[in-house]
């Protein structure tokens, strides 16, 4: 089975938000900058996108309207994780039926299953569905870490088809790596983190799903396009250049730095959903200096 291809970057895109609803309008906005700047794919409601503080009612407009929005033009990915199996493959099957290109499912979280119960887990979704898969192991958040030897076990199935990977331990990218090679040439390394991805890509990975894009697309993109073209000077110097920004839109919990980027350049108001707040007074004074500093923001 063929499927459509989530090497590069792929932007994990804020959801923006009105008193009301979902701004829709900046949303659609957002979305043309994004493919207009180069990004190879978009992720829709993951954890960036607030995606616990929407209602299901939200989430099916949510999808109907990128992928209408999208017209094809780059892959849609869907976030359709959870700690509820038959509800993560609820989510799934109704991202499928809504035409996603595929899905992006984040460890369960606050249970803390066993690597065997991952393993079993993400099977079923996988199986569940005929639209490929994108495991997302990020610890910090969810109280559980997918090793590599399980990431690789998940390699067999065939629709499983990349990682992102957020652990932030490089040791265990570089294992990762090295496990899944031995099971599959095309199964996908993907960085979940924007400060790690140049030293991803460069150990044998393939790409990005970033944060950091929604502000700067075409410079994120490009950093990830010179690495994975070898270009391993162009590659380092856009790392270094954007590093600031990698760092300090995480300095307060994420989605907030980002959000409050966004604002500056127009893209949403500076508005999120509870349990999340508005950025601190110091974050968005550092937010303001990276963005310049970076040349995000003149």
């Amino acid at each position: 089975m063929a499927f459509k291809s989530f090497k590069g970057t792929g932007t994990a895109l804020i959801t923006p938000f009105t008193a009301d609803g979902i701004d829709y309008n900046n949303f659609g906005r957002l979305i043309e900058w994004q493919i207009e700047k180069k990004v190879e794919f978009l992720v829709v409601l993951g954890t960036t996108g607030e995606s616990p503080a929407v209602s299901e009612a939200e989430r099916d407009e949510i999808i109907r309207f990128s992928l209408s929005a999208v017209k094809g033009r780059v892959p849609v990915v869907i976030g359709t994780g959870g700690n509820n199996t038959n509800h993560a493959i609820e989510s799934s099957r109704n991202a499928e039926a809504s035409g996603a290109d595929g899905v992006l499912v984040v460890t369960p979280y606050y249970n803390k299953p066993s690597q065997e119960g991952l393993f079993r887990h993400f099977k079923a979704v996988a199986e569940s569905i005929n639209i490929p898969v994108i495991l997302y192991n990020v610890p910090g958040r969810t109280g559980v870490n997918m090793l590599p030897d399980t990431v690789a076990r998940l390699a067999s199935v065939d629709n499983i088809v990349a990682v992102k990977e957020a652990s932030g331990n490089q040791a265990q990218v570089d294992e990762t790596i090295r496990k899944v090679r031995g099971v599959r040439s095309d199964f996908l390394i993907l960085s979940g983190n924007d400060d790690q991805a140049f030293h991803l890509i460069n150990a044998g990975g393939h790409g990005l799903v970033s944060v950091l894009s929604n502000i700067a697309p075409l410079e994120t993109s490009d950093m990830v396009r010179a690495a994975l073209s070898g270009y391993v000077g162009r590659a380092r110097e856009l790392h270094m250049k954007l590093f600031p920004l990698m760092k300090n839109l995480f300095m307060e919990t994420s989605p907030m730095p980002v959000k409050y980027a966004a604002s500056k350049l127009g893209y949403c108001e500076n508005r999120l959903r509870l349990p999340l707040v508005e950025a601190s007074e110091k974050c968005m004074a550092q937010i303001d200096a990276d963005m310049k500093e970076c040349g995000v923001l003149r």
